[in-house]
Formats: structure tokens, sequence, C-alpha cells
């Protein structure tokens, strides 16, 4: 198994991170062991950051010790992994706006000590003013304005990274995906941020890219 980012390993065509909580499964994913060490499998059709990796996305800011605004959290799958790649010396703030999909992050949180989640609107990042500064924003909320919520909470939290999964028919369902995605990396630069790499997230998400930005 190598290590083809920080705590993300790769073996064949599969990725891995390593167990923050032996033992427990947040969804359906397989585990292996390697050294007396626990894996789990990263599906890259339930997340959109593992299919980024999958593939090729160059650089994945989330590092061990990073602290991540996750905007959009769902029911924690992406989230999980994260927490495996950041270990307990880093912090995820997990948003999400569903109050019945949030219960399911309470649950994954309940085995980790790195998650922090938070029942809050992406677009009011002011309704969560007590988070720190970050490290990096993540934000998945597959809405028509997502990249403005990205920018207005790295700038709100000072994060260096944003790190956006993009559902162009979310944006305008118009359009040509491919314009869509466009439009949304000049909104990036001409907001003070300089897209380090992105790809698209096909065949794993349909009509789906991801965004890595650095802010200058």
């Amino acid at each position: 198994m190598k290590e083809i980012f920080d705590n993300i390993f790769k073996e064949g065509n599969k990725i891995y991170t390593k167990n923050l909580a032996p033992g427990r499964k947040v969804y359906t994913e397989r585990f292996v062991s390697v050294d007396g060490l626990e894996y789990r499998e990263w599906d890259r059709t339930k997340s959109k950051l593992s299919a980024a990796i999958t593939n090729g996305i160059k650089e994945v800011p989330i590092k061990k010790g990073t602290k991540v605004l996750y905007l959009g959290a769902s029911t924690g799958t992406t989230v999980s992994h994260v927490s495996d790649i950041i270990e307990s010396h880093g912090i995820v703030y997990a948003v999400e706006f569903a109050k019945r999909v949030l219960k399911n992050i309470f649950s994954v949180a309940s085995a980790r000590n790195n998650i922090v989640p938070i029942l809050a609107d992406a677009r009011k990042p002011g309704d969560y003013y007590w988070v720190e500064n970050v490290d990096v924003v993540y934000c998945d909320v597959a809405q028509p304005d997502q990249t403005r919520i990205a920018i207005d909470n790295t700038k709100y939290f000072g994060a260096h990274y944003i790190m956006i999964a993009i559902k162009s028919q979310s944006i305008d369902v118009t359009k040509n995906p491919d314009d869509v995605y466009k439009e949304q990396i000049d909104i990036l630069e001409k907001n003070g941020f300089e897209v380090v790499d992105w790809v698209k997230l096909d065949p794993y998400e349909k009509d789906h890219c991801f965004i890595v930005a650095k802010r200058l």
C-alpha cells in the first residue's frame, strides 16, 4: 500500500485512509489490515473527493493536523475520511443545514474526537462565528451560488485553500457543464484565488468537477 497524499493510501485502483476509529464503519466501506493497522476503503462512488483523487487531482491540502471547515457535510461519508486524514491533532467543523441529516454526523462524531457537527446555513458564516480560523474550506452544497458561498466562508475564517465540488446542473441546467466549470474558475480567479488544479468527476459523478484553489 503506497501513500499518495498525506494519510491517503493507494493499492491497485483503490484508495484508503487509516481508520481513526478502528472497528467502526461509517457506511458500507471495506476494511483491510496492513501491518496490524486498519484501513478503510474510500468509495469513489460515494465521495466526490475520493473520485477527484481517483481521477488524478494533483494536490490535496488536507493533511495531518489540518483545520477544515466542511460545508455541506451531509451524512458524513467524506467527513469521516477527512477525519482519518487529519488525525487527532486536526479538526473538521462539519456544517449541515438539514437537521435530520445532521443526526448522522453526530453518530460519526461520537467515535471520533476531531469532528464538530454544526447545524447552520453555509450562506451565513456569522451564525457560526465562534469557529476558529481554519486552513481549508471544503464546499459541497450544490447551490447556484456555491462558489460565492465558499469564497465568503474562506475570507471569514481566514482559510488558505478552497476545495469545491461543482455540480453543473445545480448552477445552470441550460449550459454545457464545461462552460459552467470555466465560469466558476473565473469567479475564483477574480476574487483573489489561484486554481491549483481541477478535474472532472465522470464517470463517478455525472456533470461534476472538483476544484482546488489557493488564496493569494
